[in-house]
């Protein structure tokens, strides 16, 4: 199932893309027209349902398609405003820093990471599929792409066992860890270098894991302008989602709606010689294999 969020008529919503359509499912009307009287209001509130809210969707989708009137519960795309699939996350969203081989060599590290390296990018920075984005010229001059597959919590927990990490995983989207490499290096640490509005787009969904069996031989693609900068697979992770969770919440306890950026392959606009930061008027498309694409402008 591919879900989104989304805004109509002033009002924050969420609902499974219909099939074989460019149109969503309010999920939400259609709880209600059929006398669904537990159904989430929010989509966190859905995610942390896991399976259980999954196949509720799934049937009331079912239910307003073999309806007297389906249209009534559908919009289509061009109608509805595209927000980010989690359009705030319980806390800062999750960065994996170097978790690609390659990607480590071209940022000058001779030989890649022996431990995870995590990092967090604030909740404001969190940007939809489609929304123009600023280039913050203001503050630097070299801004930067990372296309990656990031994972969706639906389980909160502390101290998950490797083997138990999937059964704490929603589903799958994809991010742009857009980085300002001047104040990422300036600051000697990436929280701000990453933080800046607009420096988190994800979507265009959340694919629930069902529908992924494999998280791990995704092909990820990355084009800037329609120059491909990017062409790896999730395969050539050094550390996998079960290792990143089980690592991760030795120390933080992870929570439905969180949200964790499993790293970037080479190709950023930093490993070029010279350098390729992004600039107003580009646009960057990132591609991942069973989600779709993520687009966003820059002015």
């Amino acid at each position: 199932m591919k879900l989104l969020s989304f805004r109509f008529e002033g009002k924050t919503l969420f609902g499974p893309k219909v099939k074989k359509e460019e149109a969503v499912w309010d999920v939400k009307s259609i709880a209600e027209a059929f006398g669904e009287t537990d159904f989430p209001s929010t989509i966190i509130e859905g995610i942390a349902g896991g399976l259980e809210f999954v196949e509720k969707v799934r049937k009331l989708a079912e239910q307003a398609r073999n309806s007297e009137n389906p249209e009534q519960f559908k919009y289509a795309f061009t109608e509805v405003e595209w927000l980010s699939p989690i359009p705030r996350t319980p806390k800062n969203v999750l960065g994996v820093g170097k978790n690609y081989a390659e990607h480590a060599a071209e940022m000058g590290a001779e030989a890649p990471p022996e431990k995870i390296l995590i990092f967090t990018k604030s909740p404001t920075a969190i940007a939809a599929d489609e929304q123009e984005l600023p280039v913050h010229a203001e503050l630097t001059e070299s801004l930067d792409y990372e296309g990656e597959l990031a994972v969706v919590i639906s389980k909160k927990g502390r101290n998950i066992p490797k083997q138990l990490a999937y059964d704490h995983v929603f589903g799958y989207t994809i991010a742009n860890d857009i980085t300002a490499r001047n104040i990422q290096t300036g600051h000697k640490q990436f929280f701000l270098g990453k933080s800046l509005d607009g420096s988190c787009p994800m979507g265009p969904y959340i694919v629930t894991k069902d529908e992924i069996p494999d998280a791990h031989n995704l092909s990820i693609v990355t084009k800037v302008n329609d120059e491909v900068r990017q062409n790896g697979n999730t395969s050539d992770m050094i550390f996998k989602i079960d290792e990143l969770i089980a690592e991760i919440s030795k120390f933080v306890t992870l929570e439905p709606g969180d949200v964790i950026l499993t790293g970037t392959p080479a190709g950023v606009g930093k490993g070029f010689n010279p350098p390729k930061f992004l600039k107003a008027g580009d646009t960057v498309k990132i591609s991942v294999e069973g989600i779709g694409t993520l687009v966003n402008r820059f002015a």
